[in-house]
């Protein structure tokens, strides 16, 4: 089982941008599906976007049209562009395997604030 690391997190104005990366300590190629998830404060995770080994890709109604999940399998990494940000984009952001999630990581925070 690979150990997944979230990083690219910070504070953004609304409408801005931001990459974020997930890290596979080994080889993602056997992952099927990989996702990136959001936690906000006082909610359950809630799934965002979802790659398949093929690249196709799925959004949430919610940030459709602003984010794009992508995936590296030489780099062993997942990526999520997040743009035109809102506030309500504020949460927790993790990467996991879709069929066989592991725990939850440390995430990394992504804070959209004027």
């Amino acid at each position: 089982q690979v150990r997944l690391v979230e990083s690219g997190g910070g504070l953004v104005q609304p409408g801005g941008s931001l990459r974020l990366s997930c890290a596979a300590s080994g080889s993602i190629l056997s992952i099927n599906i990989m996702g990136w998830y959001r936690q906000a404060p006082g909610k359950q995770h809630e799934l965002v976007a979802a790659i398949n080994s093929g690249g196709g890709t799925n959004y949430a109604d919610s940030v459709k049209g602003r984010f794009t999940i992508s995936r590296d399998n030489a780099k062993n990494t997942v990526y999520l562009q997040m743009n035109s940000l809102k506030p309500e984009d504020t949460a927790v952001y993790y990467c996991n395997d879709y069929f066989n999630p592991q725990g939850w990581g440390q995430g990394t925070q992504v804070t959209v604030s004027s």
